[in-house]
């Protein structure tokens, strides 16, 4: 069986919200710690994960990726809380 792939949402300490994708959360996070992660995550300290939903292939959790991006803040934070269905979007 392939490894699934996560898309995930960190909260920065001064309050935005980074998504990506990755196969290990928990290591992508700690690079993100380092300034390894991302150029945004570079200026923008990453303080927690917020979020994260497994997918079968690298290809769903990229498209996630993609539309979680497209949406406003509001949106991200419903979907964050469990109030919004990012696959029903």
């Amino acid at each position: 069986m392939d490894k699934p792939y996560f898309m995930y949402v960190l909260l920065t300490e001064d309050d935005t919200l980074y998504c990506g994708y990755t196969d290990d959360v928990e290591k992508r996070f700690e690079k993100h710690k380092i300034g390894l992660g991302a150029k945004y995550t570079k200026s923008h300290k990453p303080k927690e994960i917020v979020f994260k939903q497994e997918y079968k292939t690298k290809s769903e959790a990229m498209k996630a990726e993609c539309k979680f991006k497209k949406l406003d803040r509001k949106s991200k934070l419903l979907v964050i809380e469990g109030y919004l269905n990012l696959a029903e979007l």
